[in-house]
């Protein structure tokens, strides 16, 4: 039975000493030096207060992208131990011993090295030979700005090596279709795929390009499987279900699950809570959850209750009065109600309250029981402290004529009623008799005499003048039609209002409410909100002293200046290798020609390279070429301020394409012996150009060692590069 102890256990292994030469230096040129400098290298200064709020649990919101790529980040930061407790507001600010810089920077720099093997083993599964897999890597190695970017606590690094990680396991996946359909392997690669590229989207949105990429491949792949007559009506489906499965349903469940452990994680208020609707907010641990914990969920008549506007941007405003009145005439001789001024006020104050009044009783308390208000019932508004009721009338609004001016109604003996009387329209309702909820329910008043909607005009235009006190205006909109956040209101606090007297109701208009009714969200009512808020929440764009249009990149035009020593001449800069990005310009160039000749040669039956020659030219141009093209000409379309690293993953797919031409013009264009030898010599001759500006400007891609004026001066090739030179 223990026979085969009699024999030694050997283990055999193939190791590839080219991947592991390279995954070496990847490491050694991503990790050298890591710690320096230890100061705040330009968008660490950004990411970095990210880190802290993932430190400390506070929730916040990006508009730059998913959490994933900030939670990776923040990863480095648990594991090296930081607290959160830094000062994020200064490039070039030293760091503090609490703050471990080698744990921040270790993940991105692990990414960018490791995107050196990446490149060399997609080219080997595009059929390409080793000596063009390894040109290929050790181009990635040897770019100045893949390096700069991946030794800092910034995402593109990271990214790449996602983007570059899905594109690979889907080639070893495809190359494994023929002979080893669905087996473990097959599995392996093709799951790997999605779940890269679901990886890819939740570090930055940038990588659905080549999610988008890899989906057409895959489907144009499929297209070729069903003509494929040697495969079974079945076998298509199983095959159809299966990429399905590992290329759009794993990828939504792990971009869903990304966000559910930044949820998980940022549960308590922090600085970005205002922008979030109220429902949100009272779900985070302090802030808002502290004012409406133990809150009525139902309003009823005679809730006493704050009105919180749904929009939120660029400020969040609650509906408000005060005693001062319109001014009998404006600036420009309109003339006003001269009723009570009715506003959206953007800070809680006692003048925010305001008591849901049924139109045919008097009684300003809430009855036992309490009769809930439901979606189309006529409600009152009647302000808490001055107890006047919320009106409009046909009368310009006195920033916006045509509509109608809000106030609370004041009983001149004028020919002018009252016109208080509004319709509860709840937007958010799963049916006709729902009933209006606290926070969760978001409300349109709509005016019973004149259809005007109640509107947070101000929201989107100036605010009053000095006799509104700089408030924001509130309108009836006449114009309904639509729907805009602006016109949607929700009850962010409420109470049951007790007391039918206006001294004792003042007093509880102050006081904190006994009822707990729990209000938390779900995780996909919290998922939609933030996902939506992150796709439309827009800092407004200022220009940058080193953004860039997308036209600079192709010839590098420009550079960044990342960091700059306080007192020598060290500095980084973010500059690409001048050598690789001319050398990978003209490949795109010399591909898009040949494919053309080819083309057009084909067409008349003209057949220059063999057939499988032909096959590996567009395979290798769909994926290097298409990556660069869908991970670049986006850019021309969108509205934001650019920097030259958005070109770093486009740039790289680029270059992968330089050791694809090479070896096709080796291969197919020098026939003689002699063409083959100069051809060799000036790829050698090409190469150590390459090298050399990579040594060249390695003191601006580390920062080290510090560079004298005359050779800061000197590595100024372009006049548009922003070189730091101190004045003497």
């Amino acid at each position: 039975m223990l026979g085969f102890l009699k024999e030694p256990v050997v283990v055999t292994a193939k190791i590839n000493v080219n991947l592991v030469a390279l995954t070496v230096m990847g490491l050694t040129s991503r990790l050298w030096g890591l710690c320096y400098p230890r100061a705040v290298v330009f968008d660490e200064v950004y990411y970095g207060q990210f880190v802290s709020l993932y430190m400390k649990r506070i929730f916040f919101v990006d508009d730059s992208g998913p959490p994933f790529g900030h939670m990776l980040l923040a990863l480095g930061g648990y594991l090296g131990g930081f607290d959160g407790n830094f000062l994020w507001n200064r490039i070039g600010a030293e760091y503090s011993m609490n703050v471990p810089v080698w744990s921040l920077r270790l993940l991105p720099a692990l990414a960018g090295a490791l995107c050196v093997p990446l490149a060399y083993q997609i080219l080997v599964e595009l059929h390409f030979s080793h000596c063009a897999a390894l040109g290929a890597a050790l181009l990635i190695l040897l770019e100045n700005s893949l390096i700069t970017q991946s030794r800092f606590m910034l995402l593109e690094s990271i990214l790449i090596f996602f983007i570059l990680l899905a594109v690979l396991s889907y080639l070893k996946f495809y190359n494994l279709q023929k002979h080893s359909a669905f087996s473990g392997s097959w599995w392996f690669w093709l799951l790997l795929t999605g779940v890269a590229c679901s990886c890819a989207v939740g570090v930055k949105y940038m990588g659905l390009f080549t999610y988008m990429l890899l989906l057409a491949t895959a489907g144009l792949h499929f297209w070729h499987m069903i003509g494929d007559q040697n495969l079974s009506n079945g076998s298509l489906l199983c095959h159809f279900l299966a990429r399905g499965l590992a290329l759009i349903i794993i990828p939504m469940g792990l971009y869903l699950s990304f966000f559910y452990v930044h949820l998980a994680l940022l549960y308590r208020s922090g600085p970005h809570d205002q922008i979030m609707t109220s429902a949100f907010q009272a779900s985070l641990e302090g802030g808002l959850a502290r004012i409406t914990q133990g809150q009525p969920l139902e309003v009823a008549y005679g809730s006493q209750i704050t009105l919180r506007n749904v929009l939120g941007k660029p400020m969040q405003c609650w509906l408000h009065s005060h005693p001062n009145t319109y001014p009998i005439r404006y600036e420009n001789g309109r003339g006003s109600s001269h009723q009570q001024q009715v506003t959206c006020y953007p800070f809680k104050d006692v003048n925010n309250w305001w008591i849901v009044k049924d139109p045919g009783m008097q009684q300003l308390v809430v009855s036992n029981p309490p009769r809930p208000v439901r979606h189309g019932h006529i409600v009152q508004l009647v302000h808490g402290i001055t107890t006047r009721y919320l009106n409009t009338h046909d009368v310009a609004a006195p920033l916006s004529p045509h509509s109608q001016e809000v106030s609370c109604y004041i009983d001149y003996n004028i020919s002018m009623p009252a016109q208080n009387l509004w319709r509860v329209e709840i937007v958010n309702r799963e049916s006709d008799t729902d009933v209006w909820k606290t926070i969760l329910s978001e409300v349109r008043f709509v005016h019973v005499n004149t259809s005007a909607v109640l509107k947070a005009s101000g929201l989107s235009g100036a605010s009053l003048p000095e006799w509104g006190y700089r408030q924001l205006e509130v309108v009836g909109e006449k114009l309904s039609k639509g729907y805009h956040q602006s016109m949607v209101w929700n009850v962010e606090e409420h109470r049951y209002g007790k007391s039918q007297e206006q001294k004792e109701r003042e007093v509880e208009l102050h006081s904190p409410t006994q009822m707990d009714i729990s209000k938390n969200l779900s995780f996909m009512a919290k998922f939609t909100e933030l996902q939506w808020k992150i796709l439309t929440l827009k800092n407004e764009d200022t220009e940058h002293k080193y953004s860039s249009s997308a036209l600079d990149w192709i010839t590098m035009d420009t550079n960044i200046a990342y960091w700059l020593h306080p007192t020598s001449g060290a500095q980084i800069h973010l500059l690409g290798n001048v050598a690789t990005w001319a050398s990978a310009n003209a490949a795109a160039l010399v591909y898009l020609c040949l494919s053309l000749w080819y083309l057009l040669r084909r067409r008349r039956k003209i057949y220059d390279i063999p057939e499988d020659a032909w096959q590996l030219w567009m395979s290798a141009g769909g994926i290097c070429g298409g990556g660069w093209a869908v991970n670049y000409l986006p850019f021309f379309l969108m509205e934001k301020t650019l920097f030259l690293y958005h070109y770093l993953p486009a740039v790289t797919f680029q270059i992968l394409l330089i050791p694809v031409v090479l070896q096709h013009l080796g291969d197919h264009l020098c026939r003689s012996v002699l063409l083959k030898s100069m051809f060799s010599a000036l790829v050698a001759a090409w190469f150590s150009s390459v090298y050399f500006v990579y040594c060249t400007f390695s003191p601006v891609t580390y920062g080290q060692p510090a560079l004298s004026l005359t050779e800061l001066k000197a590595l100024r090739w372009k006049d548009t590069w922003n070189i730091l030179i101190r004045k003497q």
